[in-house]
């Protein structure tokens, strides 16, 4: 189990967000963190750290006024780090998977989960996070994918942002399935909250934190973090 760092940029500024709360009307949401800093000085804290795998989430649209300057602070972060980030954001299309991994490979390829519980179950939602799909989240669902990709990256959108505890649902599923590389993301506020999901991930599963790191205005010691779940 290993700590894997994020890089969220928002309206061209790397944020930490309530996940819920994004909407493409008005470029909104209910931010906890906006940063002075941006992508390229995390990527390099990083780098630092020894910390590999970590995500860049763009949260705004292609078209939006913001979108070029999103952009920029990811490119910039990837240059300052390469091979150690990967850059993601989009909506499920098999055509396109294919085609990507024709060109890079599959093991270059980490598909983003983000889910959402609706009527008791767990669903892929994309849009940044607004659109429910018909894919529910999965044992089987994960082993269909999986053929296109090296890793899952899972966002749980109903606590992202919150720091109040993780789905412990998705988490435990996430552990149940052999041999797949996953990350959650979403609700750790909590030392504790990342020892519970060590256990109920069953030390198979990678995580990330957001707004409950110090690097972001939160309580958790990043390089305590670092210290105790990093690759060095």
């Amino acid at each position: 189990m290993k700590f894997r760092p994020c890089i969220d940029i928002h309206n061209g500024c790397v944020k930490q967000i309530v996940g819920g709360s994004l909407a493409d009307k008005n470029s909104a949401a209910d931010e906890n963190f906006v940063s002075e800093y941006g992508g390229g000085y995390y990527a390099e804290l990083y780098k630092s750290r020894g910390l590999s795998g970590g995500h860049i989430i763009i949260l705004n649209p292609a078209g939006s006024e913001y979108y070029e300057a999103d952009r920029r602070q990811a490119f910039s972060a990837l240059e300052k780090y390469p091979m150690g980030l990967q850059i993601g954001g989009g909506k499920i299309s098999f055509e396109r998977l294919e085609k990507l991994c024709s060109a890079v490979g599959k093991d270059r390829v980490v598909l983003d989960l983000s889910c959402r519980r609706r009527d008791g179950k767990y669903y892929i939602v994309t849009d940044r996070w607004q659109k429910f799909t018909d894919t529910e989240v999965t044992a089987e669902s994960i082993e269909m994918l999986r053929g296109y990709c090296d890793e899952f990256l899972i966002h749980a959108v109903d606590v992202e942002g919150k720091q109040h505890g993780i789905e412990s649902d998705i988490v435990s599923l996430l552990g149940s399935i052999d041999g797949i590389t996953a990350t959650y993301a979403g609700g750790i506020g909590s030392y504790e909250d990342i020892r519970k999901l060590k256990a109920l991930g069953r030390g198979r599963i990678d995580f990330t934190v957001g707004s409950a790191l110090d690097i972001f205005g939160g309580c958790l010691d990043f390089d305590k973090i670092c210290s105790e779940y990093s690759d060095k």
